[in-house]
């Protein structure tokens, strides 16, 4: 990795009853080694995607593995000519990925974890049912060959797909894929609790595969979505060429920025006819205000720290 910034992605599903005393220790190792990002703890585990220098994530890798509880953290890695984050947060939630249901617990009962060596031929059998649990602006840019796109707006609306169009007595062989691979720990979860036998689901995710799986051999196809300023990665993890609206956080092609209903930074072709007035207009501020602040060559007002802005 030739890049001068890290992009780490990392989960684990543990319990930590302490979750709240975590976040100040925490938020302090970021600060301290200049770490950008996002961490969500809660009851049930930490997750989140951060970046820094190497020495910086491995500094905050450390401090978290020195913990017992995170020995075996699951974490992907790319990189970036730039930051790709303008804060540093940690919080506190019910839980590190929105499902909705009680009691679904991926420490009890969990799918079969499947290599991304071992992906292709187990997708390429005609009685796996291979679904991608993302949300659906993240399948529209890319997604594996043949998978079903549930066509949900949160990963809340999950549950609710899977009871209307799939029967455990019909569909016997279920593959599922993310991200990075948390979404799939519960999704796998929920469904062997409703039922269906054999739940597979691909070990690190997208981001694993692209990774280990040479692009000649590969079944992903267009780009896919990460949650940060890079929007989304090509199969070589390089930085792809969308970018994001900042109305509604869609990735938006070329094509969509020839539109004549993309405003940057107000509106896209996607979200032009169901934005108020209200919206509008406070999309046009921050707008205003992030191109008066790369004119005169400051730092991007978004995440600034408020005691900067009291300063200046």
């Amino acid at each position: 990795m030739n890049q001068p910034i890290v992009v780490a992605a990392l989960y684990k599903f543990v319990t930590l009853e302490d979750f709240e005393e975590l976040r100040e220790p925490l938020l302090d190792v970021l600060k301290t080694h200049d770490i950008k990002g996002t961490l969500l703890l809660a009851k049930e585990g930490i997750n989140g995607t951060v970046s820094g220098r190497r020495e910086s994530i491995d500094a905050l890798l450390a401090w978290l593995k020195a913990d017992p509880r995170f020995d075996d953290l699951d974490h992907k890695e790319s990189g970036c000519e730039k930051q790709p984050f303008y804060r540093t947060k940690v919080k506190l939630k019910k839980e590190i990925v929105t499902l909705g249901v009680p009691g679904i617990d991926p420490n009890q009962t969990v799918g079969t974890y499947v290599e991304p060596s071992e992906w292709n031929a187990l997708v390429s059998d005609p009685e796996v049912l291979m679904i991608d649990t993302r949300n659906d602006y993240e399948v529209e840019i890319g997604s594996f060959k043949g998978a079903i796109n549930p066509e949900t707006r949160s990963f809340r609306e999950f549950p609710e797909y899977v009871k209307a169009h799939y029967d455990p007595s019909k569909h016997k062989k279920v593959a599922m894929f993310c991200t990075g691979g948390i979404r799939c720990e519960k999704a796998s979860s929920f469904m062997l609790n409703e039922g269906f036998d054999e739940v597979y689901h691909l070990k690190g995710g997208i981001l694993n595969y692209l990774e280990q799986v040479p692009e000649s051999e590969s079944l992903w196809q267009g780009d896919c979505f990460v949650f940060d300023n890079r929007v989304t990665v090509r199969h070589d993890l390089s930085e792809g060429e969308f970018d994001q609206c900042h109305a509604c956080r869609r990735p938006i092609s070329a094509e969509d920025r020839a539109s004549a209903h993309y405003s940057p930074g107000v509106s896209c072709p996607h979200c032009w006819d169901s934005l108020s007035e209200k919206t509008r207009a406070g999309a046009r501020e921050r707008q205003k205000q992030i191109e008066l602040a790369k004119a005169r060559q400051e730092p991007h007002p978004i995440g600034r720290d408020p005691r900067e802005l009291i300063k200046s």
